[in-house]
């Protein structure tokens, strides 16, 4: 209880989350990328070099997951890696960002190409 209330005193008012637009398309290959969603889905598609950790075993697999570097955790929507996102952060990892609006709107606002595409700019291939 007192990790949590601490928690709760000093988490920024996002909680954590991040747009799409906010991510330079060179900054993905910089983080370490979570996949929270299940196996099948992830199989279908994913973001490149992300892994596949469901939301229910992040705690469980959390040795796998960096302190040292950005953590960026999706999921279809946001709702199941906003879960994901806060078990850790109460746990103590301060490098987690969930990707607002989850893989679909990531997807539909351009993925990688979603910051050059808001800032005006032509993505470069």
């Amino acid at each position: 209880m007192d990790e949590l209330s601490g928690y709760l005193e000093f988490v920024d008012y996002g909680g954590g989350t991040i747009f799409a637009e906010q991510i330079p398309k060179s900054e993905y290959s910089k983080m370490m990328i979570i996949d929270a969603r299940d196996a099948a889905q992830f199989a279908k598609e994913h973001m490149l070099g992300a892994v596949n950790i469901e939301w229910r075993q992040v705690l469980a697999k959390s040795s796998s997951i960096s302190k040292d570097k950005a953590v960026l955790i999706y999921c279809n929507t946001g709702s199941l890696s906003a879960q994901a996102g806060f078990a850790l952060r109460v746990s103590g990892w301060e490098n987690v960002k969930i990707l607002q609006g989850g893989y679909a709107e990531w997807k539909a606002k351009g993925g990688l190409d979603a910051n050059a595409r808001a800032s005006g700019a032509a993505p470069k291939h």
